[in-house]
């Protein structure tokens, strides 16, 4: 029986919703979207045509109206009015997107003026939670279209976009119709057993659930990659003082972020930047020099940055090729010999006092000849770094990467139930058991797709999302 919060959850469902769509700063477009059973009402009551007001809702569907919008009697734009109607929309109801001028006042007096029509402001994420419970995409889709927004790199875009698509969902459902079909042939078994024989079935069951395993052990080991990929590498640069470390951060980012002098320990603090080096997205942390020191504030500077070399995906270890390699460097190298690690030969450009060649002794790791003051050397380290973490072009098509941490649970979980099946065919458990473990692997896979979900999850998912989308 539908309880008083269902009924309010669906009737809220039902209204129509209005949102600015675009990002609020000056701009030559911004984009206001309606969307409900009164999308087009609503459009009505705002819109004019040139040559006066004409009925829109009249007018054939996907096509576009140029016009102004008003408020009563006060014209507040001129605009392009797109007019869809459901079921071939992105929330699958009548939508109306009114392209206005791009001025941050401009496109909130036309926001207002549709709210004044019968519009209701949307929620975050309003409008693709319509998509999903109107059947235009399922969970992992919604929450791809987030991850397309918020990319970073090459890769993430790529990975967000495979699974905006259904890569994902694809996968999904065929391994959760090779689930359903042993559930529904076991129960069967087991409720005539005079006409339907499952002598042997064990054997069969394995073979069927062997391959589902493999990919979904797949799945979840790409999730180190898809971490990456999605966030960003965890990136540290660390040296000892003055090895020109704030200097490389500077002419990563392409600017002068980093306070810069020849007098060492300038750095106290860690400072960190997300930057896009080639592809591949890094999240860089500038740390203070590491060496012995009594300075009590640059003692907590030198433990910060020990602290995020120990966290970090990589590092990139800053070596001053003009002064001699010292404790303070031994020391550096003996702390992260067992972290990923690129060594950059730095101030290149000056007299040599430390060589590859001595560095090629003491590491097997990438070294590269840098140069932050002539600007060299850093097409090789992006070039290195897609080598390291991204070894040729992803297919995304063809392999799966999980970026979304509540994927990678409900895999694990799944994962652990086709182990206990299979272990229950090794012992030669009942088939009864078989079905329950089978069942539970069933619904983990569905809550990736968000095919048994619970509408607190849903809320939860969906308030995560940008207004307007």
């Amino acid at each position: 029986m539908m309880g008083d919060s269902d009924y309010l959850a669906g009737e809220k469902m039902k209204q129509t919703i209005a949102a600015i769509s675009t990002a609020l700063n000056p701009s030559g477009i911004g984009i206001v979207r309606i969307t409900g059973l009164e999308a087009m009402d609503v459009a009505y009551k705002v819109y004019r045509s040139k040559n006066g007001k004409k009925d829109i809702r009249k007018a054939p569907s996907h096509t576009i109206h140029y016009g102004f919008v008003y408020d009563e009697d006060e014209c507040i734009d001129e605009v392009l009015v797109m007019w869809m109607k459901g079921p071939r929309t992105y929330t699958g109801e009548d939508t109306v997107e009114i392209n206005c001028h791009g001025g941050v006042l401009a496109v909130q007096k036309v926001l207002e003026a549709v709210l004044k029509a019968g519009a209701r402001p949307a929620e975050p994420g309003e409008f693709t939670k319509k998509a999903f419970l109107n059947g235009k995409m399922d969970l992992s889709q919604a929450e791809a279209v987030m991850d397309v927004i918020e990319s970073d790199s090459k890769y993430a875009l790529q990975n967000s976009l495979s699974q905006l698509k259904g890569s994902l969902h694809d996968r999904i459902t065929k391994m959760r119709e090779t689930i359903l079909y042993h559930i529904a042939y076991i129960e069967s078994a087991l409720d005539d057993p005079e006409h339907i024989s499952i002598d042997g079935y064990g054997e069969q069951l394995e073979e069927a659930l062997l391959p589902i395993k493999d990919e979904v052990k797949k799945m979840i080991h790409s999730y180190g990659n898809g971490r990456l990929i999605k966030d960003g590498i965890r990136t540290v640069i660390l040296g000892k003082p003055n090895a020109g470390k704030s200097s490389i951060l500077n002419m990563m980012m392409g600017e002068d972020r980093a306070i810069v002098t020849d007098i060492a320990g300038t750095t106290r603090d860690v400072l960190e930047e997300q930057i896009m080096l080639g592809k591949v997205a890094l999240r860089l942390a500038d740390t203070a020099g590491i060496r012995e020191t009594k300075d009590v504030v640059e003692k907590i500077g030198v433990d910060k940055a020990r602290q995020y070399a120990n966290q970090a995906d990589l590092i990139l270890f800053v070596v001053d090729s003009s002064t001699e390699f010292d404790q303070d460097d031994e020391d550096i190298l003996s702390s992260i010999r067992d972290k990923k690690y690129v060594v950059l030969l730095n101030k290149t450009d000056l007299e040599e006092k430390t060589s590859l060649e001595l560095l090629r002794k003491k590491t097997d790791r990438p070294i590269l000849a840098f140069s932050a003051a002539e600007e060299k050397g850093l097409k090789e380290l992006e070039e290195m770094l897609e080598q390291m973490f991204f070894a040729g072009e992803f297919s995304f098509e063809e392999n799966i990467t999980i970026t979304n941490s509540r994927h990678k649970a409900e895999l694990e979980e799944t994962l652990q139930s086709i182990d206990l099946v299979l272990n229950s065919i090794a012992d030669q458990m009942p088939e009864d058991f078989y079905s329950i473990d089978l069942m539970n692997a069933y619904e983990h896979l569905g809550n990736i797709i968000g095919e048994s979900v619970g509408e607190d999850l849903v809320n939860e998912i969906f308030s995560k999302f940008c207004t307007g989308k």
